[in-house]
Protein backbone atom coordinates (compact mmCIF):
# COMPACT_ATOMS: atom_id res chain seq x y z
CA UNK A 1 0.00 0.00 0.00
CA UNK A 2 2.66 2.52 1.05
CA UNK A 3 4.99 1.65 -1.82
CA UNK A 4 2.60 3.35 -4.25
CA UNK A 5 2.57 6.59 -2.24
CA UNK A 6 5.47 8.92 -3.02
CA UNK A 7 4.65 12.41 -1.71
CA UNK A 8 3.48 12.72 1.91
CA UNK A 9 2.66 15.80 3.99
CA UNK A 10 2.64 15.63 7.80
CA UNK A 11 0.55 18.04 9.89
CA UNK A 12 1.99 18.21 13.40
CA UNK A 13 5.35 17.00 12.11
CA UNK A 14 7.12 18.02 15.32
CA UNK A 15 5.36 15.35 17.37
CA UNK A 16 7.44 12.46 18.66
CA UNK A 17 5.30 9.92 16.77
CA UNK A 18 4.55 11.80 13.55
CA UNK A 19 8.20 12.77 13.17
CA UNK A 20 9.19 9.10 13.43
CA UNK A 21 6.73 8.26 10.64
CA UNK A 22 8.15 11.09 8.54
CA UNK A 23 11.69 9.80 9.08
CA UNK A 24 10.61 6.32 7.98
CA UNK A 25 9.21 7.84 4.79
CA UNK A 26 12.42 9.79 4.13
CA UNK A 27 14.50 6.65 4.65
CA UNK A 28 12.36 4.93 2.01
CA UNK A 29 13.00 7.64 -0.57
CA UNK A 30 9.68 9.42 -0.30
CA UNK A 31 9.22 13.18 -0.69
CA UNK A 32 8.23 14.56 2.70
CA UNK A 33 6.83 17.94 3.69
CA UNK A 34 5.29 18.98 6.97
CA UNK A 35 4.31 21.70 9.37
CA UNK A 36 4.00 22.36 13.06
CA UNK A 37 2.89 25.31 15.16
CA UNK A 38 6.47 26.14 16.13
CA UNK A 39 9.95 25.13 15.05
CA UNK A 40 11.61 22.63 17.40
CA UNK A 41 14.67 20.37 17.51
CA UNK A 42 12.42 17.56 16.24
CA UNK A 43 11.23 19.51 13.18
CA UNK A 44 14.78 20.80 12.59
CA UNK A 45 16.01 17.20 12.50
CA UNK A 46 13.43 16.40 9.82
CA UNK A 47 14.66 19.31 7.72
CA UNK A 48 18.24 18.09 8.05
CA UNK A 49 17.12 14.70 6.71
CA UNK A 50 15.62 16.33 3.62
CA UNK A 51 12.03 17.22 4.53
CA UNK A 52 10.48 20.60 3.79
CA UNK A 53 9.15 21.75 7.16
CA UNK A 54 7.06 24.88 7.75
CA UNK A 55 6.64 26.73 11.04
CA UNK A 56 2.95 27.50 11.48
CA UNK A 57 -0.07 26.15 9.59
CA UNK A 58 -1.19 27.54 6.23
CA UNK A 59 -3.08 26.12 3.23
CA UNK A 60 -0.09 26.81 0.99
CA UNK A 61 2.04 24.39 3.06
CA UNK A 62 0.19 21.47 1.46
CA UNK A 63 1.76 20.69 -1.95
CA UNK A 64 -0.77 20.50 -4.79
CA UNK A 65 0.69 17.18 -5.97
CA UNK A 66 0.74 15.46 -2.57
CA UNK A 67 -0.43 11.82 -2.47
CA UNK A 68 -1.22 11.51 1.24
CA UNK A 69 -1.68 13.76 4.27
CA UNK A 70 -0.89 12.34 7.72
CA UNK A 71 -2.00 14.32 10.75
CA UNK A 72 -1.34 14.14 14.46
CA UNK A 73 -4.41 13.10 16.50
CA UNK A 74 -4.22 16.56 18.12
CA UNK A 75 -4.96 18.24 14.75
CA UNK A 76 -8.72 18.86 14.25
CA UNK A 77 -10.70 18.70 10.99
CA UNK A 78 -10.92 22.49 11.11
CA UNK A 79 -7.14 22.85 10.67
CA UNK A 80 -6.49 24.93 7.54
CA UNK A 81 -4.15 22.32 6.08
CA UNK A 82 -6.68 19.53 6.53
CA UNK A 83 -9.29 21.74 4.87
CA UNK A 84 -6.87 22.29 1.98
CA UNK A 85 -6.24 18.54 1.70
CA UNK A 86 -10.01 17.99 1.49
CA UNK A 87 -10.24 20.58 -1.30
CA UNK A 88 -7.48 18.76 -3.18
CA UNK A 89 -9.27 15.43 -2.71
CA UNK A 90 -6.21 13.96 -1.02
CA UNK A 91 -6.45 10.90 1.24
CA UNK A 92 -5.95 11.83 4.91
CA UNK A 93 -4.79 9.41 7.59
CA UNK A 94 -4.34 9.99 11.29
CA UNK A 95 -0.95 8.98 12.66
CA UNK A 96 -2.46 5.75 14.13
CA UNK A 97 -3.92 4.94 10.69
CA UNK A 98 -0.49 5.43 9.12
CA UNK A 99 1.00 3.02 11.66
CA UNK A 100 -1.79 0.59 10.84
CA UNK A 101 -0.82 0.63 7.17
CA UNK A 102 2.86 0.30 8.05
CA UNK A 103 2.14 -2.65 10.35
CA UNK A 104 0.79 -4.61 7.38
CA UNK A 105 4.18 -4.38 5.65
CA UNK A 106 6.00 -6.30 8.41
CA UNK A 107 5.70 -8.97 11.06
CA UNK A 108 4.58 -6.47 13.67
CA UNK A 109 5.26 -6.63 17.40
CA UNK A 110 3.08 -4.18 19.33
CA UNK A 111 4.06 -3.07 22.83
CA UNK A 112 0.93 -1.79 24.53
CA UNK A 113 -0.33 -1.02 28.03
CA UNK A 114 -0.75 1.89 30.43
CA UNK A 115 2.88 2.27 31.51
CA UNK A 116 6.31 1.27 30.22
CA UNK A 117 5.57 1.18 26.49
CA UNK A 118 8.43 3.37 25.29
CA UNK A 119 11.12 1.80 27.46
CA UNK A 120 10.02 -1.75 26.65
CA UNK A 121 9.85 -0.93 22.93
CA UNK A 122 13.38 0.51 23.05
CA UNK A 123 14.73 -2.47 24.99
CA UNK A 124 13.18 -4.99 22.61
CA UNK A 125 14.29 -3.06 19.53
CA UNK A 126 17.89 -2.92 20.77
CA UNK A 127 17.86 -6.64 21.63
CA UNK A 128 16.57 -7.61 18.18
CA UNK A 129 19.16 -5.31 16.59
CA UNK A 130 21.97 -6.98 18.57
CA UNK A 131 20.64 -10.40 17.58
CA UNK A 132 21.01 -9.50 13.90
CA UNK A 133 17.28 -9.30 13.14
CA UNK A 134 17.69 -5.76 11.69
CA UNK A 135 14.23 -4.61 12.89
CA UNK A 136 12.31 -1.45 12.14
CA UNK A 137 11.36 0.29 15.41
CA UNK A 138 9.16 3.30 16.18
CA UNK A 139 9.24 4.50 19.77
CA UNK A 140 7.56 7.44 21.50
CA UNK A 141 10.84 8.74 22.87
CA UNK A 142 14.46 9.20 21.78
CA UNK A 143 16.75 6.18 22.04
CA UNK A 144 20.50 6.92 22.30
CA UNK A 145 21.29 3.73 20.39
CA UNK A 146 19.22 4.77 17.36
CA UNK A 147 20.92 7.34 15.07
CA UNK A 148 17.54 8.90 14.20
CA UNK A 149 16.39 8.83 17.84
CA UNK A 150 12.74 7.82 17.70
CA UNK A 151 12.93 5.43 14.75
CA UNK A 152 15.20 2.68 13.52
CA UNK A 153 14.75 1.71 9.90
CA UNK A 154 15.81 -1.87 9.24
CA UNK A 155 15.59 -4.38 6.41
CA UNK A 156 14.42 -7.30 8.51
CA UNK A 157 10.86 -8.57 8.72
CA UNK A 158 10.11 -7.35 12.25
CA UNK A 159 8.50 -4.02 13.15
CA UNK A 160 8.44 -3.11 16.85
CA UNK A 161 6.01 -0.30 17.67
CA UNK A 162 4.12 1.20 20.58
CA UNK A 163 0.37 0.67 20.60
CA UNK A 164 -1.21 3.67 22.30
CA UNK A 165 -4.53 2.97 24.00
CA UNK A 166 -5.87 6.54 23.78
CA UNK A 167 -9.07 6.45 21.70
CA UNK A 168 -8.27 2.76 21.09
CA UNK A 169 -5.54 3.75 18.61
CA UNK A 170 -3.84 0.35 18.91
CA UNK A 171 -6.83 -1.27 17.19
CA UNK A 172 -5.51 0.22 13.93
CA UNK A 173 -2.47 -2.06 14.14
CA UNK A 174 -2.04 -5.52 12.66
CA UNK A 175 -0.01 -7.43 15.29
CA UNK A 176 1.66 -10.82 15.09
CA UNK A 177 2.84 -10.42 18.68
CA UNK A 178 1.47 -8.25 21.50
CA UNK A 179 3.54 -7.34 24.55
CA UNK A 180 1.15 -6.07 27.24
CA UNK A 181 2.89 -4.19 30.06
CA UNK A 182 -0.11 -3.53 32.32
CA UNK A 183 -3.70 -2.25 32.25
CA UNK A 184 -4.84 0.55 34.57
CA UNK A 185 -7.36 3.38 34.61
CA UNK A 186 -6.26 6.21 32.33
CA UNK A 187 -7.62 8.36 29.48
CA UNK A 188 -10.96 8.62 31.26
CA UNK A 189 -12.03 11.42 28.93
CA UNK A 190 -12.49 8.61 26.39
CA UNK A 191 -13.02 5.42 28.41
CA UNK A 192 -15.97 4.99 30.77
CA UNK A 193 -14.06 2.98 33.37
CA UNK A 194 -11.55 0.17 33.85
CA UNK A 195 -14.01 -2.35 32.39
CA UNK A 196 -14.22 -0.33 29.16
CA UNK A 197 -10.41 -0.17 29.03
CA UNK A 198 -10.03 -3.92 29.58
CA UNK A 199 -12.73 -4.69 26.98
CA UNK A 200 -10.81 -2.62 24.44
CA UNK A 201 -7.59 -4.49 25.20
CA UNK A 202 -9.56 -7.74 24.83
CA UNK A 203 -10.63 -6.62 21.35
CA UNK A 204 -6.98 -5.93 20.61
CA UNK A 205 -5.89 -9.32 21.96
CA UNK A 206 -8.50 -11.00 19.75
CA UNK A 207 -6.60 -9.74 16.68
CA UNK A 208 -3.95 -12.37 17.47
CA UNK A 209 -6.35 -15.32 17.28
CA UNK A 210 -4.97 -18.09 15.14
CA UNK A 211 -1.85 -16.20 14.13
CA UNK A 212 0.16 -14.73 16.97
CA UNK A 213 1.58 -14.82 20.46
CA UNK A 214 0.90 -12.57 23.45
CA UNK A 215 3.38 -11.72 26.20
CA UNK A 216 1.65 -10.37 29.30
CA UNK A 217 2.27 -9.30 32.88
CA UNK A 218 1.26 -11.98 35.37
CA UNK A 219 1.60 -9.51 38.26
CA UNK A 220 -1.08 -7.27 36.78
CA UNK A 221 -4.67 -8.16 37.80
CA UNK A 222 -6.36 -6.60 34.76
CA UNK A 223 -3.97 -8.21 32.26
CA UNK A 224 -4.79 -11.59 33.79
CA UNK A 225 -8.49 -11.00 33.07
CA UNK A 226 -7.82 -10.75 29.33
CA UNK A 227 -8.25 -13.99 27.39
CA UNK A 228 -5.33 -14.63 25.05
CA UNK A 229 -5.47 -17.31 22.38
CA UNK A 230 -1.81 -18.19 22.90
CA UNK A 231 0.95 -16.66 24.97
CA UNK A 232 3.51 -16.53 27.74
CA UNK A 233 3.75 -14.52 30.94
CA UNK A 234 6.42 -12.45 32.66
CA UNK A 235 6.47 -11.27 36.25
CA UNK A 236 8.15 -11.19 39.63
CA UNK A 237 7.58 -13.94 42.18
CA UNK A 238 4.33 -15.21 40.67
CA UNK A 239 5.52 -18.30 38.83
CA UNK A 240 5.46 -16.59 35.43
CA UNK A 241 6.98 -18.27 32.39
CA UNK A 242 9.67 -15.60 32.51
CA UNK A 243 10.00 -14.85 36.22
CA UNK A 244 12.39 -12.31 37.64
CA UNK A 245 13.07 -14.57 40.62
CA UNK A 246 14.80 -17.10 38.37
CA UNK A 247 16.05 -14.89 35.51
CA UNK A 248 19.23 -12.92 36.21
CA UNK A 249 19.13 -9.48 34.58
CA UNK A 250 21.64 -6.84 35.70
CA UNK A 251 20.32 -3.38 34.79
CA UNK A 252 21.92 0.07 34.76
CA UNK A 253 18.50 1.72 34.98
CA UNK A 254 16.87 1.75 38.43
CA UNK A 255 13.37 0.89 39.59
CA UNK A 256 11.11 -2.14 39.87
CA UNK A 257 9.20 -0.89 36.83
CA UNK A 258 12.35 -1.16 34.70
CA UNK A 259 12.88 -4.74 35.88
CA UNK A 260 9.37 -5.51 34.62
CA UNK A 261 10.05 -3.72 31.33
CA UNK A 262 13.25 -5.75 30.93
CA UNK A 263 11.44 -9.01 31.67
CA UNK A 264 8.79 -8.15 29.08
CA UNK A 265 11.43 -7.39 26.44
CA UNK A 266 13.37 -10.55 27.31
CA UNK A 267 10.28 -12.76 27.11
CA UNK A 268 9.30 -11.33 23.71
CA UNK A 269 12.83 -11.61 22.32
CA UNK A 270 13.37 -15.17 23.50
CA UNK A 271 10.02 -16.23 22.04
CA UNK A 272 11.37 -14.87 18.74
CA UNK A 273 14.46 -17.05 19.08
CA UNK A 274 16.97 -14.62 20.59
CA UNK A 275 19.47 -16.26 22.98
CA UNK A 276 19.12 -15.23 26.62
CA UNK A 277 22.78 -14.14 26.67
CA UNK A 278 22.03 -11.51 24.02
CA UNK A 279 19.16 -10.14 26.10
CA UNK A 280 21.40 -10.05 29.18
CA UNK A 281 24.19 -8.21 27.38
CA UNK A 282 21.98 -5.56 25.78
CA UNK A 283 19.98 -4.87 28.93
CA UNK A 284 23.13 -4.57 31.06
CA UNK A 285 24.24 -1.74 28.76
CA UNK A 286 20.84 -0.04 28.41
CA UNK A 287 21.08 3.47 29.84
CA UNK A 288 17.51 4.61 29.41
CA UNK A 289 15.74 6.91 26.95
CA UNK A 290 14.69 10.54 26.67
CA UNK A 291 12.44 11.74 29.50
CA UNK A 292 12.24 8.30 31.13
CA UNK A 293 14.09 8.73 34.45
CA UNK A 294 16.60 10.79 32.46
CA UNK A 295 19.44 12.28 34.51
CA UNK A 296 20.02 15.62 32.82
CA UNK A 297 22.41 17.43 35.18
CA UNK A 298 22.54 19.24 38.48
CA UNK A 299 21.05 22.44 39.91
CA UNK A 300 21.97 24.03 43.22
CA UNK A 301 23.89 20.85 44.04
CA UNK A 302 20.82 18.66 43.46
CA UNK A 303 20.54 15.86 40.90
CA UNK A 304 17.91 16.76 38.26
CA UNK A 305 15.83 13.98 36.71
CA UNK A 306 13.32 14.55 33.91
CA UNK A 307 10.51 12.04 33.50
CA UNK A 308 7.53 11.87 31.15
CA UNK A 309 5.36 9.78 33.49
CA UNK A 310 1.93 11.31 34.07
CA UNK A 311 -0.02 8.51 35.78
CA UNK A 312 -0.03 7.83 39.56
CA UNK A 313 1.72 4.49 39.07
CA UNK A 314 4.46 6.21 37.06
CA UNK A 315 4.96 8.82 39.79
CA UNK A 316 5.32 6.13 42.47
CA UNK A 317 7.76 4.22 40.28
CA UNK A 318 9.91 7.25 39.55
CA UNK A 319 10.17 8.24 43.22
CA UNK A 320 10.96 4.63 44.18
CA UNK A 321 13.68 4.52 41.49
CA UNK A 322 15.19 7.77 42.80
CA UNK A 323 15.34 6.34 46.33
CA UNK A 324 16.94 3.17 44.96
CA UNK A 325 19.58 5.07 42.97
CA UNK A 326 20.18 7.80 45.57
CA UNK A 327 19.57 6.26 49.01
CA UNK A 328 19.23 8.55 52.03
CA UNK A 329 18.76 11.65 49.88
CA UNK A 330 15.74 13.94 49.98
CA UNK A 331 13.44 13.57 46.97
CA UNK A 332 11.73 16.74 45.70
CA UNK A 333 8.95 16.24 43.14
CA UNK A 334 7.84 18.95 40.72
CA UNK A 335 4.88 17.36 38.95
CA UNK A 336 2.87 19.06 36.22
CA UNK A 337 -0.48 17.25 35.88
CA UNK A 338 -1.38 16.40 32.29
CA UNK A 339 -5.00 16.90 31.24
CA UNK A 340 -7.85 18.04 33.46
CA UNK A 341 -9.98 14.91 32.99
CA UNK A 342 -7.17 12.57 34.09
CA UNK A 343 -6.42 14.76 37.11
CA UNK A 344 -10.07 14.84 38.17
CA UNK A 345 -10.74 11.12 37.73
CA UNK A 346 -7.52 9.97 39.43
CA UNK A 347 -7.13 12.82 41.94
CA UNK A 348 -6.93 10.67 45.08
CA UNK A 349 -4.48 8.27 43.41
CA UNK A 350 -2.27 11.20 42.39
CA UNK A 351 -2.33 12.56 45.93
CA UNK A 352 -1.26 9.25 47.48
CA UNK A 353 1.52 8.77 44.91
CA UNK A 354 2.89 12.30 45.35
CA UNK A 355 2.92 11.93 49.13
CA UNK A 356 5.76 9.41 48.73
CA UNK A 357 8.12 12.32 47.89
CA UNK A 358 9.70 14.42 50.64
CA UNK A 359 8.66 17.76 49.12
CA UNK A 360 6.14 18.51 46.37
CA UNK A 361 5.65 21.45 43.99
CA UNK A 362 2.69 21.35 41.58
CA UNK A 363 2.37 23.83 38.69
CA UNK A 364 -1.04 24.28 37.09
CA UNK A 365 -2.46 21.47 34.92
CA UNK A 366 -1.17 21.22 31.35
CA UNK A 367 -4.14 21.35 28.98
CA UNK A 368 -3.85 19.09 25.95
CA UNK A 369 -4.77 20.30 22.47
CA UNK A 370 -7.55 18.34 20.82
CA UNK A 371 -8.78 16.67 24.00
CA UNK A 372 -11.90 17.22 26.05
CA UNK A 373 -11.03 19.63 28.85
CA UNK A 374 -12.81 21.43 31.65
CA UNK A 375 -11.83 23.89 34.31
CA UNK A 376 -13.53 22.17 37.24
CA UNK A 377 -10.26 20.87 38.68
CA UNK A 378 -6.96 22.59 39.41
CA UNK A 379 -3.53 21.69 40.70
CA UNK A 380 -4.64 23.57 43.82
CA UNK A 381 -7.02 20.67 44.52
CA UNK A 382 -4.03 18.31 44.64
CA UNK A 383 -1.93 20.63 46.78
CA UNK A 384 -4.76 21.03 49.31
CA UNK A 385 -4.58 17.29 50.06
CA UNK A 386 -0.77 17.00 50.32
CA UNK A 387 0.74 18.34 53.55
CA UNK A 388 3.46 20.90 52.87
CA UNK A 389 2.98 20.89 49.08
CA UNK A 390 3.29 24.14 47.14
CA UNK A 391 1.20 25.37 44.20
CA UNK A 392 2.50 27.39 41.25
CA UNK A 393 0.31 28.96 38.58
CA UNK A 394 2.92 28.34 35.85
CA UNK A 395 6.45 27.05 35.26
CA UNK A 396 8.10 30.37 36.15
CA UNK A 397 6.25 30.25 39.45
CA UNK A 398 7.36 26.66 39.97
CA UNK A 399 10.99 27.66 39.41
CA UNK A 400 10.64 30.42 41.98
CA UNK A 401 9.22 27.99 44.56
CA UNK A 402 11.89 25.39 43.81
CA UNK A 403 14.63 27.95 44.47
CA UNK A 404 13.45 28.04 48.06
CA UNK A 405 12.72 24.31 48.39
CA UNK A 406 15.66 22.55 46.72
CA UNK A 407 18.84 22.11 48.75
CA UNK A 408 22.27 20.73 47.98
CA UNK A 409 22.24 16.93 47.93
CA UNK A 410 18.55 16.66 47.00
CA UNK A 411 17.17 14.68 44.08
CA UNK A 412 14.81 16.86 42.03
CA UNK A 413 12.32 14.97 39.86
CA UNK A 414 10.66 17.16 37.23
CA UNK A 415 7.80 15.06 35.92
CA UNK A 416 4.91 15.25 33.47
CA UNK A 417 4.03 14.85 29.80
CA UNK A 418 3.57 18.56 29.11
CA UNK A 419 6.12 21.35 28.77
CA UNK A 420 7.56 20.91 32.27
CA UNK A 421 10.61 19.26 30.65
CA UNK A 422 11.55 22.76 29.44
CA UNK A 423 11.85 23.80 33.08
CA UNK A 424 14.00 20.78 33.92
CA UNK A 425 16.46 21.53 31.12
CA UNK A 426 16.54 25.22 31.97
CA UNK A 427 17.46 24.42 35.57
CA UNK A 428 20.12 21.87 34.64
CA UNK A 429 21.68 23.97 31.87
Amino acid sequence: MLEDIQRIHFIGAGGIGTSAAAKWCLAHGKTVSGSDLHASPVSDALAQLGATVHSGHAPANVPDDVDLVVYSPAVPETNVERIRATELGVTQWSYPEFLGALSKEYSTIVVSGTNGKSTTTAMLGLILEAAGYDPTVIVGSLVPGFPMGNVRVGRGRFFVVEGCEYKAAMLQLNPEMIVLTNVEEDHLDYYRDIDHIRETFQTFADKLKGKGLAVWNKNDPESNRIAFDRGVTFGMGVGADYDGDSIELALKVPGAFNKMNALAATAAAMELGVPFETCQRVLSQFGGIWRRFERIGTWKGAEVISDYGHHPTAIRGTIQAAREMFPNRRVVLCFQPHQHSRTKELLDEFVEAMKTADAVVVPEIYAVAGRTEGDDVSSEDLVAKIPGAAYAKDLDGAESVLRDVVKEGDVLIVQGAGDVDDLARRLAA
